[in-house]
C-alpha cells in the first residue's frame, strides 16, 4: 500500500492550525456599555463636585471676611464678627428663624446648627458681651477661631431658630 494514500498513516499528521488573535479595537458591545455607564457616573460626580463649590461660596467669603477682621479684640471687631456669622447664617438657614436672634439665642442658635458648644460654654460665648462692651475674660482669638469653626461646621438639618 502506499503511503500517501493511507489517510491513517501518521506521516499525513499536520499541526494545529490556530485562529486568529481576536483583536483589541473595536471592542465588544458590552465595553461600550460599560464605558459609556463609567462616564455617565464620571459627569454625575462632577456636576455635584461643581454644585457644592458653588453652594459653598458663601462659607468661603464669610471664612475671607472673618480673616480680614482679625481677632475679635475690641468693639468694633467682635461686632463686625457677629455680623459675618449673621450674614452666614441667614444664606444658609430661613431668615424667619435667624434674622430676629440676638444675645443668648443667638449664641444657642450658633452651637446647635454647629453641633459644637464653642457659644454656650467657651470663649464663643463671650461674643455677646464683647460686641456690647462688655469686659470678657477670653481672647479674641478663640472667638474668632470659634466663629471659623461654627462657617466650616454649621448645617441647616433639623435647626430651629426658636430659643
Amino acid at each position: 500500500m502506499n503511503p500517501t494514500t493511507d489517510p491513517a498513516d501518521l506521516a499525513n499528521l499536520r499541526d494545529i492550525v490556530l485562529p486568529p488573535a481576536i483583536p483589541y479595537w473595536p471592542p465588544a458591545s458590552g465595553w461600550w456599555i460599560l464605558g459609556l455607564v463609567l462616564l455617565a457616573c464620571l459627569a454625575i460626580l462632577i456636576a455635584r463636585v461643581i454644585a457644592r463649590y458653588r453652594h459653598n461660596g458663601y462659607r468661603r467669603a464669610a471664612l475671607r471676611e472673618l480673616r480680614a477682621i482679625g481677632p475679635a479684640t475690641d468693639i468694633g471687631r467682635a461686632q463686625a464678627t457677629s455680623a459675618v456669622l449673621k450674614r452666614a447664617a441667614l444664606v444658609a438657614f430661613p431668615r424667619e428663624n435667624v434674622a430676629a436672634l440676638t444675645g443668648e439665642p443667638w449664641l444657642s442658635f450658633l452651637d446647635r446648627s454647629g453641633r459644637m458648644e464653642a457659644f454656650s460654654t467657651d470663649a464663643g460665648r463671650d461674643l455677646v458681651a464683647l460686641s456690647c462692651g462688655a469686659p470678657v475674660r477670653s481672647d479674641g482669638v478663640a472667638i474668632a477661631a470659634a466663629a471659623e469653626r461654627w462657617i466650616g461646621r454649621h448645617h441647616g438639618d433639623d435647626v430651629r431658630g426658636e430659643a
